[in-house]
């Protein structure tokens, strides 16, 4: 889904207040999905989703999951085929088995015929017929619930209360949230909640005397910015597109031209990278970043339970 996060999802206003009706018709919607009767498959599930639409870090726990228990269990990421998400799928595929097709329940049949163990889906809370062994949402510290409204009016897939039927919160990113951590706990007492952050794993590969124009087309690109400037990058230009932007060779051509002008080296996340074709990839370096999770002994000890 290619969007700019409107302005109007940080706090309710009159666009918002506008738009509240129509939110009312998405909360029907899922109100009604939900009636569906559920499946359960013989493989054993992970779902890792979001209830903000849109940079909350799902991709990244996903890997990190998978990193963690890959040696207990034959692993399968599902990834839904959406075709403005390539760059993730891609990415997915340089770190496992991955299994994408246009249904989720197509491919964890697939999966289980091929007899993985444990599937790990990259998204897929909010499809309710599907009976998943474990649950996690994931949130960004800084974004929270946003308005705390339902698409359109504000950022949210589905009605907060949905937290209580799920197993654990991930919340991502440098800043603390603790009203965010409450809100939690208050919807879901039973829910565990663990903090993670970006942590770069390619720095020694990168000159940082050099002078930089990053550029980025994802969910969070503030929290790209900032793990740059943390890690004493010298960014002298920033160009940000709308997530999962699939960038022309004409404007990518400009922008290499213009960054070379400026004796400026591109950086960008490896999402992005992905995204270009291998031509387009000439004189352009990503960020690898690899989550960081907080008491993650209790984390891993709390998956295998699970499963």
């Amino acid at each position: 889904m290619k969007f700019v996060k409107p302005l109007f999802w940080k706090s309710k206003n009159i666009i918002s207040i506008i738009l509240y009706p129509l939110s009312l018709i998405v909360l029907l919607v899922n109100e009604l999905k939900a009636l569906n009767s559920k499946k359960k498959f013989l493989i054993k599930t992970i779902c890792v989703g979001n209830t903000y639409l849109g940079g909350t870090g799902k991709t990244s726990l996903v890997i990190e999951i998978q990193r963690l228990i890959k040696k207990k269990f034959k692993t399968v990421f599902i990834k839904k085929n959406y075709t403005n998400q390539l760059d993730e799928i891609n990415l997915l595929k340089t770190k496992g088995e991955l299994i994408s097709k246009d249904s989720r329940d197509e491919a964890l049949y697939l999966a289980t015929k091929k007899k993985y163990e444990l599937a790990i889906l990259d998204d897929g809370l909010q499809q309710k017929n599907i009976n998943y062994d474990l649950k996690i949402i994931c949130f960004n510290s800084e974004d929270g619930f946003g308005n705390n409204y339902l698409l359109p009016a504000g950022p949210l897939r589905e009605s907060i209360n949905k937290i209580k039927n799920y197993d654990i919160a991930f919340i991502n990113g440098e800043k603390k949230n603790n009203n965010l951590y409450l809100k939690l706990k208050s919807i879901n007492k039973k829910l565990q909640i663990f903090k993670g952050k970006y942590k770069p794993v390619n720095l020694k590969s990168f000159n940082l005397k050099k002078k930089y124009l990053m550029f980025c087309g994802i969910g969070n690109p503030h929290e790209f910015e900032q793990t740059l400037f943390k890690n004493k990058f010298l960014i002298k230009e920033k160009i940000i597109y709308p997530d999962h932007f699939k960038i022309p060779n004409e404007i990518l051509n400009k922008l290499k031209i213009r960054a070379k002008k400026k004796n400026l080296s591109i950086v960008t996340t490896e999402k992005d990278f992905f995204r270009l074709s291998k031509q387009q990839r000439k004189n352009i370096k990503y960020l690898k970043i690899r989550l960081e999770i907080k008491d993650i002994k209790k984390f891993k000890k709390l998956l295998l339970s699970k499963l």
